[in-house]
């Protein structure tokens, strides 16, 4: 949540012309993250979060924002969109696509206990319920193919073991698919700075910009690889097994998915590794920007095979 797109005071004046939940006191930016433009905006009424949009499209937001008021109506704790006084969620700013949310209590953290796992685990899994019968659907862009094509672009940016890593494990999870075992609506980047909490307790998901259809085990291997992971990439294993009773007093999981779990862990790495790496050699110029350590999940896979 870096800040590629500067807005002064004067466009969000404007902007808040479109909705009605008061008049402009301060606008602030947010550091963390790699993707995205946010601020921390304060009003008469409240706090909210606004989001310029630096990738995604406008007709791409309302699959988004849909998608959290669906969740926030049925218990889960996320961030809810704002509603323009013309109904719609999405805005332009700066001539992107933009919108505003909620802004919920609670802090991240980077040394989580287990009983924090529990509860991350525990509400991962009442997010897979809740969203069961949200209507649309969208396919993972950061998937498979997806890292199959772009592994063309960094193996001749790493070393020889990197390359070779990469593409052997690549090629292990196109002979171990996923498609088999029970999905629906993943949130797909569920790391420690993607949860809110306030003591042990979950005070809200937020980021959902990667949310997507996929199998719940990699969503679960996804949170399972960032909270139980270790300052020397190895998973603390009463961590991991915290996070995962907490997901299974919730949603038990089946045979097949426990069997795959160590799989999806794997992919996960992939998709992390891979995404970082391109933030390393193809960076994003910004005015506050944060990249992440792409080694850590390329350890972390090294552990797990």
């Amino acid at each position: 949540m870096s800040v590629y797109t500067p807005v002064s005071d004067d466009e969000m004046r404007v902007l808040l012309q479109d909705y009605a939940i008061g008049k402009f006191i301060a606008l602030q930016g947010i550091a963390q993250g790699i993707t995205n433009s946010n601020y921390f905006l304060t009003t008469t009424q409240g706090r909210y979060v606004l989001t310029v949009f630096e990738v995604l499209q406008a007709h791409e937001l309302p699959f988004f924002l849909e998608l959290k008021q669906h969740l926030s109506q049925r218990g889960v704790a996320c961030p809810a969109p704002i509603a323009r006084r013309d109904g719609r969620f999405n805005s332009t700013l700066a001539g992107k696509p933009a919108c505003l949310v909620s802004c919920l209590a609670g802090r991240d953290t980077s040394l989580p206990t287990a009983a924090q796992c529990f509860s991350t685990g525990a509400m991962l899994a009442k997010m897979h319920l809740a969203g069961a019968d949200f209507p649309q659907h969208m396919a993972n862009p950061r998937h498979a193919a997806w890292w199959q094509a772009e592994s063309q672009r960094l193996l001749p940016l790493l070393d020889e073991s990197d390359a070779a890593l990469l593409h052997s494990e690549i090629a292990f999870l196109a002979a171990h698919p996923d498609s088999h075992l029970p999905g629906g609506i993943i949130h797909a980047d569920l790391f420690k700075d993607n949860v809110l909490l306030a003591d042990d307790a979950v005070a809200g998901f937020i980021d959902f910009y990667y949310a997507c259809n996929g199998s719940f085990v990699y969503d679960l291997a996804i949170a399972i690889n960032d909270w139980a992971r270790q300052s020397n990439n190895q998973l603390n294993p009463a961590l991991q097994a915290a996070l995962l009773e907490g997901y299974q007093s919730v949603r038990p999981l089946s045979s097949d998915e426990l069997a795959y779990l160590s799989i999806a862990q794997r992919a996960g790495c992939i998709r992390f590794w891979v995404s970082r790496l391109l933030d390393y050699h193809f960076p994003q110029a910004g005015e506050i920007t944060f990249i992440k350590d792409p080694n850590a999940f390329r350890d972390l896979l090294l552990d797990l095979q």
